[in-house]
Parts: structure tokens; sequence; C-alpha cells
């Protein structure tokens, strides 16, 4: 049988042992023609989804043994409270857990971000002294209608913008900062 997508020539380069078995199987009333095994340090892990991962790639959407999806974006703030009221405010998050001072988590849809205080465990020093801080390059990247009328209602508010309206062939953008910093980009495609 052929790897799908290269999954099971990737986990052989990686040195995990992965076994196809003919034999057929009943899961939930669907009958499927294979069962995938992959062992692990001597752990064995069972597909019996077959049918489900077939589904999913052929949809674009990619199954893996450990990594089950993205749980959010974290952001080290300086002070929780302040930014929740900004991604609240300015940009329509919802509020879905806090534990003030150290730790909230916004969502937007299903985009979550997560907002570290200097107390939350995802904010501890690492290992070599090295602190976590807000800022940086990478950035969320927030899907706009009339970017210019809200650039300018944000500019008015007093938000704090790093660089002026690019135009591209996708669409348009420019990034912005949080109270503490941390970039967001707002983007407007073309039309």
């Amino acid at each position: 049988m052929e790897p799908r997508n290269g999954e099971q020539e990737a986990a052989r380069a990686r040195g995990i042992e992965v076994e196809e078995e003919g034999e057929r199987h009943e899961k939930d009333g669907k009958t499927t023609s294979r069962e995938e095994k992959v062992t692990l340090g001597g752990s064995r892990c069972t597909n019996e989804g077959a049918d489900m991962a077939q589904d999913a790639t052929s949809h674009g959407v990619s199954q893996h043994a450990f990594v089950k999806g993205v749980h959010g974006v974290r952001y080290q703030v300086k002070d929780v409270a302040r930014s929740v009221a900004f991604y609240e405010e300015y940009l329509g998050f919802k509020l879905k857990h806090q534990q003030l001072p150290a730790f909230a988590n916004v969502a937007l849809g299903n985009a979550e971000i997560l907002l570290s205080g200097p107390g939350a465990s995802g904010s501890r020093t690492m290992p070599n002294g090295q602190q976590q801080e807000p800022g940086g390059w990478n950035r969320v990247v927030l899907k706009v209608a009339d970017l210019p009328g809200f650039v300018a209602t944000l500019k008015k508010a007093g938000v704090h913008f790093r660089n002026e309206m690019e135009v591209g062939p996708a669409g348009r953008q420019i990034q912005m900062e949080d109270p503490d910093g941390n970039p967001l980009e707002l983007f407007e495609p073309a039309r």
C-alpha cells in the first residue's frame, strides 16, 4: 500500500516502526480494509479511524499522532486586565477565561490568544535564565473589512502602529501593537 501524504515514510525516516495489516475490522458500524499501527519507543498507537484519516487527507486536513490542532497563540503581557480590555474593546475578542493577575484567554471565533502575565506558568524564565518578553515580529493576522476606516478609528483611540498601510497583490495590511508591544497585523484581502 502507498503511504498517505508521506506520513508513513516520514515516520520511518524518524526511526518509527510502521506496520500495515490487511485485515478487515469494524468500527462504529463501518468496515475498513486496513489498520495502521505505529510503534513509538515500544508503545503501540493504533489509528483505527482509517476511513476518517482518508477523508481528512482528501480535504487537506492532516492527522498527526500527537499534534491535535492549534490551541492558541500565546502573548506575553505586563498587565493582563489591560490587555483583555484592549482585545475586547478595539478588536472584538471575547473573554473565555481569566485568572487575574496572571492569565486570560480571549477568542475571536475559533482563534484564541493566551495572555500570559508575569506570574503565569507560560511566562516563567527559561532554564538558561532568559526572560520571556512581549514584542517580536511573529504576529496574529486579523482579516478586516475597510482597512483604512478601521485604521483611522484605532489611531483616534491612540493605538500604536508600526508602519503605514502596505499594498500587495493579495490585499493590503498594516502592523499595530497591543499595549505591551505585541504585534498584530490587520489584513484586508484584495477584491
